[in-house]
């Protein structure tokens, strides 16, 4: 999209990152032991704790992806809401005290509670980096984002960015400053989705929605002249070329030098040439944006009704509307989604994203991604049901989420925190529904970028509503990052260094070992953010959920629930769930997609592991432990 610098949200941003800092600098005076480094010395109040519970956890991907994915695909996208939700139950009734009770500092530290086993401590903190580089990916892609419109930047300046404020954040104060910032962040970004929520029901619906202070843009429809199946004349313009691309016809037409694209569809019988938004690649290998160069600012959000359906009429717009009423009045109307599709004319290349209304209903039900129902597959249903157990099982076994118990001081304050968390991230994540379903209706979309939804959204609203809500976003990464950098450098530093390697650190050391590994871990996740452009978080978190699950949970489930598991049985299957997790996502239709090769040659079609990479897991993790009862006496007599 093409934005205009906003001076307004930048002076937001940096009170908000002023803020941050500030943080860092006065609690970096009072972190000088391991301890308050990693787990900030036990002393957080639970009531604290479970805000930043719900602070790290409400991500890049809650706030920027499931509300994008909920504007472009309907109820596929609120599946997220769902799943993360649910995951929430298995820490609470499962995992919660029993890891405050056998953890340190690290997820390691509890996983090898009773063994002491080198295997495990490798293999767990291997995982831990593996879970936590995966979840760098999607909440850098989302920080690049948002720079693009707050600061006018390229995406990959605010990939550098995000990472700058973060490593300094770790590395000055650690678990201390991590837990206030997600603390703030998480508080704030709930207030101002109700906030955000409330604008939204008072606005209603409109045909032609204004956003930005400028009217909607009218997209046109053309009838042209056929000759069988092709266009051979538009009046007042001139044909230059038709194209088929994957059973869709598109047209080039020219007008006062200006070449602009078509997808040729059937309406009510007739032939019609419906405007397409697109990006091609000029003569002079600049950017074309709607056959215009980008400082014409000729470049549409998009988004909106083609119909609004009340008691059965047609009406053309509404005024506030209660929260039962909006969802009723989309699920009886009909909203206009843009699909994207890439092709090749005259050597150059051309993406457009063409106009595909939808009616409320199919909007409203799953199916618009996920195919369950009509027209689904037997692997597009498995991969579904993968992801939702991908999304069930992985909240209980992300590092970054498990080493929060380790800041409270009682198994029992670890439980409060548990519950206080769940009904944040609930009431959080059902205004994810309406914001969405907002964005999807109020033409504030950005066709390149899904990510934009929520923020883009209020800015239709006003200036400073997307001022705050952007720098709150932000601040939203920050905290996550810092959160999944601190479990990074704690794997590096006191798991594989001091207990792997046996390195003998003094604490102070193990302190300056940390913020080395935060250096490092956040330079890569950097080149991370900067190569995955443009991709929905939330999908590439449901990647580090599925490889969480695979392999951590199944491992914890053993130790706490099967006396007769064994330190290799844990450490086999740790290996099993990362390398099956693995090579299901690199060799997935998406990540062929990513390498410039057809989706349809993947070597499979699953997106999302979990459906195998679990179960082969949890079956590494019985069979070895079977076969391996020399560790099962060792575990007795420890």
């Amino acid at each position: 999209m093409i934005y205009e610098v906003s001076y307004i949200a930048i002076f937001f941003f940096v009170i908000f990152v002023g803020l941050v800092l500030g943080l860092s600098f006065y609690f970096a005076r009072k972190t000088s032991s391991a301890s308050s480094y990693y787990a900030a010395g036990g002393q957080i109040h639970w009531a604290v704790n479970g805000i930043a519970f719900a602070g790290d956890y409400l991500s890049a991907a809650s706030f920027l992806g499931i509300c994008g994915m909920i504007a472009t695909v309907g109820f596929d996208g609120f599946l997220y809401s769902i799943g993360f939700l649910a995951g929430w139950i298995v820490a609470l009734f499962l995992i919660a005290e029993p890891l405050k009770r056998l953890g340190k500092y690290t997820f390691t530290d509890a996983l090898n509670s009773t063994f002491k086993s080198r295997a495990i401590t490798l293999t767990a903190a291997i995982s831990t980096l593996i879970v936590s580089i995966f979840y760098l990916i999607p909440q850098m892609v989302g920080a690049g984002d948002l720079v693009t419109p707050l600061l006018g930047f390229p995406h990959w300046v605010g990939v550098v960015l995000v990472g700058a404020v973060v490593i300094f954040i770790v590395a000055s104060a650690g678990m201390t400053s991590t837990t206030y910032v997600q603390f703030i962040k998480g508080a704030l970004l709930l207030v101002l989705s109700i906030i955000l929520t409330f604008y939204i029901l008072k606005n209603g619906f409109t045909l032609s929605p204004d956003h930005q202070g400028k009217a909607y843009h009218k997209y046109i429809n053309l009838t042209p002249q056929m000759a069988d199946s092709s266009v051979v004349a538009v009046e007042g313009w001139q044909v230059l070329a038709q194209q088929q691309v994957k059973g869709k016809d598109f047209v080039k037409l020219e007008k006062d030098g200006v070449e602009r694209w078509f997808h040729l569809a059937k309406k009510e019988g007739n032939f019609v040439l419906k405007e397409a938004l697109s990006i091609s690649d000029g003569s002079n290998g600049e950017k074309l944006y709607n056959g215009e160069p980008k400082e014409k600012a000729n470049f549409f959000q998009v988004g909106h009704m083609s119909k609004i359906i009340v008691d059965g009429k047609e009406v053309e717009k509404t005024g506030p509307v209660g929260p039962f009423e909006f969802l009723s009045t989309i699920k009886s109307s009909e909203i206009v989604r843009f699909s994207e599709v890439k092709f090749s004319d005259e050597g150059k290349k051309v993406s457009l994203f063409i106009q595909n209304p939808t009616s409320g209903e199919s909007f409203m039900l799953p199916g618009l991604k996920y195919k369950i129902g009509k027209g689904a597959s037997f692997w597009s249903r498995l991969d579904f049901i993968s992801l939702m157990l991908a999304l069930f099982l992985g909240t209980a076994a992300l590092p970054h989420i498990l080493i929060r118990y380790y800041t409270v001081k009682s198994q029992r304050d670890a439980r409060k925190s548990t519950i206080l968390a769940i009904a944040a991230i609930g009431v959080f994540y059902i205004l994810t529904l309406y914001m969405g379903l907002g964005a999807a209706i109020n033409g504030v979309q950005d066709v390149e970028s899904s990510n934009m939804a929520a923020p883009l959204l209020a800015k239709g609203f006003g200036v400073v509503l997307f001022s705050i809500i952007s720098a709150v976003a932000f601040a939203t990464i920050l905290g996550t990052v810092a959160g999944l950098i601190i479990a990074s450098s704690g794997a590096i530093a006191h798991d594989l260094m001091d207990n792997y390697f046996k390195v003998d650190l003094s604490d102070g050391k193990k302190v300056k070992a940390g913020k080395i590994a935060a250096f490092g871990v956040g330079i890569f996740a950097i080149a991370l953010g900067i190569a995955f452009k443009g991709m929905n978080v939330s999908f590439l978190v449901g990647w580090a959920f599925s490889i969480a699950a695979s392999a951590n949970l199944p491992a914890i489930l053993f130790l706490l629930f099967w006396k007769r598991t064994t330190a290799s049985g844990i450490s086999a299957s740790i290996v099993v769930g990362i390398v099956s997790s693995l090579l299901i996502i690199l060799t997935s239709p998406t990540m062929w997609d990513r390498y410039g090769l057809d989706p349809a040659t993947a070597f499979h079609k699953l997106d999302n592991p979990a459906i195998i990479s679990f179960p082969l897991a949890v079956l590494t993790a019985y069979i070895v432990s079977l076969m391996t009862k020399k560790d099962r006496v060792e575990k007795v007599i420890g």
